[in-house]
């Protein structure tokens, strides 16, 4: 039997932690999800979950866009 490798594993954020980073509703965070603007896994139960790592990209990204907007 193996031992899962922990250097492969990635946090996953539940709705709620990614509405937190937003300042936006958890439901937008679904409607977002929906719509394919952000990759989810389904647990096994059917909820969603989002890799941290793209969720922080995302929202340095955002981030820059805003900053960019502000100083042109």
């Amino acid at each position: 039997m193996t031992e899962p490798d922990e250097t492969n594993s990635e946090r996953l954020l539940a709705p709620a932690d990614v509405a937190h980073l937003f300042s936006v509703d958890p439901k937008t965070v679904s409607r977002w999800a929906t719509a394919g603007k952000i990759s989810s896994i389904r647990t096994l139960g059917g909820h969603r979950r989002f890799k941290e790592s793209e969720i922080l990209r995302l929202l340095e990204s955002a981030t820059e866009d805003l900053v960019e907007d502000v100083t042109a």
